[in-house]
């Protein structure tokens, strides 16, 4: 008889494990999924046409666009030079979005006041880099975005 409960108990003991291993297992799975890259890169991209041209940039009250490079955000501007430039938008405190400010001559992130030059370098704040920047080619009125070199 002793033999028989302890079957029992040996038995009802290994279903509650299970169960217990079963649920733990199904929390942790999609936490871990999550976490970890996946195996395939992303292709880089190295150089794209803009779908606007430099009419569009100065019809713009900020004298600005934005762009997707890549999975990246970008924005051209145009100097008081007249030159065409392009930096990433991704501020380089927090990754908050940058915007021209012709008004005051520099580019700005309203996220915590952070300042930089037009030629992309921190110049106020607290952004600890300067921003990335990309060469600009306008061919027979295409803009061409590529990686600075």
């Amino acid at each position: 008889m002793d033999i028989k409960k302890n079957g029992r108990r040996r038995f009802l003991n290994f279903l509650l494990a299970s169960g217990v291993l079963g649920t733990i297992t199904a929390f942790l799975y999609p936490v871990l999924k999550y976490v970890t890259p996946p195996k395939h890169a992303i292709a880089t991209t190295n150089q794209i046409k803009l779908d606007f041209k430099r009419n569009d940039i100065e019809a713009d009250p900020k004298k600005a666009k934005y762009f997707k490079f890549g999975r990246d955000l970008g924005i051209i501007l145009i100097s008081a030079q007249n030159e065409l430039l392009a930096f990433s938008a991704r501020c380089t405190h927090l990754d908050c979005t940058v915007q021209n400010r012709p008004d005051l001559g520099l580019i700005w992130c309203s996220c915590h006041n952070g300042r930089y030059d037009l030629q992309g370098k921190n110049v106020a704040g607290p952004p600890p880099k300067p921003l990335t920047q990309f060469k600009v080619d306008e061919v027979k009125g295409d803009i061409f975005i590529s990686r600075a070199t």
